[in-house]
């Protein structure tokens, strides 16, 4: 049996700790397959499986989060593309690219309210990415978030 990665000092307790796990184990597979494209088929269901207690909610949960973030890809790129001034995709980390994608994908394809999304990305960021990456991620979902207006 694989050991996990993730142990308990490493979710936050109280209410909703139980998203944040699924938060960070999605962001992690997601992650994995920035730096090594093509493991995703063979390492989100097990790791998924082996990260997550066995709760159907957070499994399904997690599942829906890959999937969302997978099949919009593409659009969530282009938007992110547009809102970081400055900044290209492949110029950003794989680590603010990766939460940038899942926070996107969960403010824009799920009924989750945004600024818990933003506050989860944020404080991924914090645990996981650069000391800049906390303030890039929520600049960039916070632009996210907003209704694009409409033209005139």
């Amino acid at each position: 049996m694989l050991k996990r990665v993730n142990t308990a000092e490493d979710y936050p307790a109280g209410k909703f700790a139980n998203r944040t796990m699924v938060r960070t184990v999605v962001f992690q597979i997601l992650y994995q397959e920035e730096l090594n494209p093509g493991s995703l088929e063979t390492l989100s269901e097990s790791f998924i499986a082996r990260e997550l207690p066995r709760h159907e909610p957070l499994l399904k949960f997690a599942k829906q989060l890959l999937a969302k973030t997978l099949e919009h890809r593409e659009a969530i790129d282009e938007q992110l593309s547009a809102l970081s001034q400055n900044w290209t995709l492949a110029r950003m980390s794989p680590t603010d690219r990766s939460l940038l994608r899942l926070a996107a994908s969960e403010i824009l394809y799920t009924d989750t309210p945004k600024p818990i999304v933003i506050n989860e990305a944020v404080e991924l960021a914090k645990k996981f990415g650069t000391k800049d990456s906390p303030a890039f991620v929520n600049g960039i979902l916070d632009q996210v978030q907003r209704p694009t207006p409409l033209p005139d």
